[in-house]
């Protein structure tokens, strides 16, 4: 099997620390990003990678992961390697869009002669930066066996889904039990804190028990010190929303908590905390007034 060299593109808050790992398993041969001056940074700190670009990456890469913000961007990015690459190319995509880039970005890969994973992840910044992100795939099998050394840099566990779609899918139901349990967990707290309950007790109480959750773990004591630039910014996770939204439309599910998610992350975002963490959601939950 031919040596992988791995490219990165979107050195973001998670994919700096996932292209880290590559470099630190002698993988990455090459990074890019939107500005050029973090993959110049990026490959300053990283000795042998390649600052390059979306145009050149594939020059020096037979396996590109992507950890980029919106579909527009992974087809941009998807177009611009398949117009590039040799045959054989394979992108990793870790990006969350709709299961319908993931096969327009599959479909221009294939016609290139290479092939695409839907690989989208969870586990939030800390998980990028220890390496412990759950990769939720969806591609042909053989394709996902050939690209496993790249994923097993950066994750703790990596699961196929099914074909090509399956990994988003997945992640917008990911995405719905993250904002209920955001909902649930934001509401609790501004209870506790309003009943005048001591954070100290409180948190590992709860934590003990069956509300026990982490998100509770890793953003309950954040919240409550109104420290909301840890993880995941709400405005990311308000237009994950937006195409969850679409997908149980067509299923025929139940919205609620999709619906009264867009709505409060709409609100926020109105205020100016669309680059807050998701936890920024207790906001709304305490007492107005």
């Amino acid at each position: 099997m031919q040596a992988i060299r791995a490219g990165f593109v979107g050195l973001g808050a998670m994919g700096w620390s996932m292209a880290a790992h590559l470099h630190q398993r002698g993988l990455l041969a090459a990074v890019a990003n939107r500005s050029p001056d973090k993959a110049a940074r990026f490959a300053a700190e990283h000795a042998g990678v390649v600052a390059a670009d979306v145009d050149t990456i594939s020059q020096y890469c037979n396996v590109i992961a992507l950890c980029v913000s919106a579909d527009a961007d992974v087809l941009a990015v998807s177009r611009a390697i398949a117009a590039n690459a040799a045959p054989g190319i394979v992108v990793i995509d870790h990006s969350t869009v709709s299961s319908t880039t993931a096969h327009e970005a599959a479909a221009l890969l294939r016609a290139a002669g290479g092939d695409f994973v839907d690989a989208p992840v969870s586990g939030g910044v800390e998980g990028a930066r220890n390496g412990k992100l759950s990769v939720m795939a969806g591609g042909e099998a053989a394709t996902l066996e050939r690209v496993t050394p790249v994923l097993d840099s950066y994750a703790a566990r990596v699961t196929r889904m099914g074909p090509v779609g399956a990994g988003q899918n997945t992640k917008a139901v990911n995405q719905v039990l993250i904002a209920g349990i955001a909902q649930a967990v934001t509401e609790g707290l501004a209870l506790g804190e309003a009943l005048g309950l001591d954070p100290a007790a409180l948190l590992p109480t709860l934590g003990a028990g069956a509300a026990g959750n982490w998100f509770l773990e890793k953003r309950g004591a954040t919240m409550l010190a109104n420290q909301f630039t840890v993880g995941f910014k709400l405005g990311l996770l308000h237009k994950d929303l937006g195409i969850v939204r679409e997908l149980a439309v067509a299923a025929g599910t139940d919205r609620s908590v999709i619906d009264k998610s867009l709505a409060d992350y709409a609100q926020l975002m109105a205020l100016g905390h669309a680059d807050e963490d998701i936890s920024a959601l207790i906001r709304l939950k305490r007492p107005q007034g």
